[in-house]
């Protein structure tokens, strides 16, 4: 990809302070690049730090989120690019939603259910947009535009209460609100949770028709593989607050190379008669103040040995791509081995099943 990234993120840290003042990090060195009108998908299990690093890129950590470390370079009008994280104020509230905005997760708890839809609109452009005079009547009728354009009828949605409207409306309003300013990248936080698959996919179909038309970048968390390899140009695996994956979604859905992003594969139902069933990932994610040593999924991996055990593995290069294009990147010593046509990660009961492989702890 010979074009320069919209926004560079390098070894960006987040932690949580707990009741005892004690920092735990839920990020832990995250570095990705996103590029012009290109879809990357976080994918991994609740818990992994999608939606924590989502709300870093942002600045809406919650009062007892800290950003400790790293660099998130965007890069809009000004190639040499804006340091996110040195912005303050105005021009931090200027830069949300004109050029990066986010749809959070659940959409009837994004929303105030005391103000109708159209008060929110017209908040979110008054907020955003303190230099421009606003008249009643362009708020409505661009907030209409808006509405018009994730296909609702905007008389019905603007003098509506979040809790008249159906879940998949009020997903489609969350989206409007999030575009109204026309911004560059779009953050999606598990936009289809507790949606009908019917929804789901008119939503999918919706977001891919909105970026074909408008050229935004988006930014897609989520849990749901089948929907990340259908939206994503790109896909990265993140696992106790790791990118530990990274490549095109080709790349990662049909060549894996950790075993956690093998696990979370087999882990999707098929939709095939015939097809192989799915087998769940053993364990259970660690804690992020306790995480065990070395790497992190070794005690839940069917491949993992004792040097798995003392050495914390960095992204490395699996597959070279041409110059000016992102390569294949997993964080694992046993990459090598690990292939989705071969034996689960690990069986059922915490045994592995490839001979070389210590026993795995439960």
């Amino acid at each position: 990809m010979t074009e320069t990234a919209l926004l560079s993120v390098r070894d960006l840290r987040v932690a949580y302070r707990t009741g005892g003042g004690r920092m735990v990090e839920a990020v832990r060195g995250v570095d990705f690049d996103l590029y012009p009108e290109q879809t990357l998908a976080l994918v991994g299990e609740s818990g992994s730090g999608k939606s924590t690093l989502g709300l870093g890129l942002l600045r809406l950590l919650p009062r007892t989120g800290h950003i400790t470390g790293g660099e998130v370079v965007y890069r809009g009008s000004d190639p040499e690019g804006t340091d996110v994280l040195r912005m303050e104020g105005s021009r931090l509230r200027r830069w949300r939603w004109s050029e990066v905005a986010m749809v959070f997760q659940g959409a009837m708890n994004a929303f105030n259910p005391v103000l109708k839809v159209g008060d929110q609109f017209a908040d979110t452009m008054r907020a955003h947009l303190p230099r421009q005079r606003l008249g009643k009547a362009q708020v409505r009728e661009r907030s209409a535009e808006s509405l018009r354009a994730v296909r609702l009828e905007p008389g019905q949605v603007l003098d509506s209460y979040p809790h008249e409207l159906s879940g998949g409306m009020r997903q489609r309003a969350l989206i409007a609100l999030a575009l109204i300013l026309e911004p560059r990248v779009l953050v999606l936080d598990e936009p289809t949770t507790a949606l009908d698959l019917l929804t789901q996919r008119a939503i999918v179909d919706m977001l891919q028709e909105l970026r074909a038309e408008r050229g935004f970048s988006m930014i897609f968390i989520s849990h749901d593989l089948a929907l990340a390899s259908e939206l994503a140009d790109r896909v990265a695996t993140m696992y106790a607050g790791r990118i530990i994956e990274s490549g095109t979604t080709p790349d990662l859905f049909r060549a894996p190379r950790h075993p956690y992003t093998v696990g979370l594969i087999r882990a999707v139902p098929p939709v095939r008669a015939g097809a192989v069933e799915p087998v769940s990932i053993p364990g259970a994610p660690p804690n992020l103040a306790q995480l065990p040593p070395g790497c992190s999924f070794a005690p839940r991996c069917g491949h993992a040995t004792d040097a798995c055990e003392a050495t914390d593995p960095a992204l490395r290069t699996v597959e070279a791509r041409p110059a000016g294009q992102p390569s294949h990147e997993a964080a694992c010593l046993h990459w090598e081995s690990v292939r989705l046509d071969t034996a689960p990660a690990a069986a059922q009961d915490g045994t592995p099943n490839d001979a070389p492989a210590k026993e795995v702890a439960q």
